[in-house]
């Protein structure tokens, strides 16, 4: 159960990286969270979307492996790992912080889907 309850959190985060990079880059509260300039918002906005949509393709197949139950123990366990790797080459090429807001979650939900 809390193995579920994480993996729906991670979804539930990688859907608010979606929103804000698909709908909210260049709009005030997307530029506060990334720190980004109106102009370079602007310049990066279809890059960001782009990288929104890939979120969004983490969160359908997180929800997949989660509406499968028992039998989507595989599909959880690759797309948790997508977001570990994604989070940790995050942080090795953007930002230090995106390790510990996005692989350390996932990170948890992957430890306590195997050992359950």
């Amino acid at each position: 159960m809390i193995a579920i309850v994480l993996t729906a959190l991670v979804a539930l985060l990688h859907f608010y990286f979606l929103v804000l990079e698909m709908f909210l880059w260049d709009k005030p509260m997307g530029r506060k969270v990334f720190n980004t300039t109106p102009e370079f918002a602007t310049a990066s906005k279809a890059l960001a979307a782009n990288q929104g949509l890939y979120n969004g393709f983490l969160v359908a197949g997180l929800v997949w492996g989660l509406l499968l139950g028992a039998a989507g123990h595989a599909v959880l366990v690759f797309f948790l790992g997508c977001v570990i790797v994604a989070g940790v080459f995050g942080a090795a090429t953007v930002n230090k912080r995106i390790f510990f807001v996005q692989a350390v979650p996932a990170l948890l939900a992957l430890g306590t889907l195997l050992l359950g």
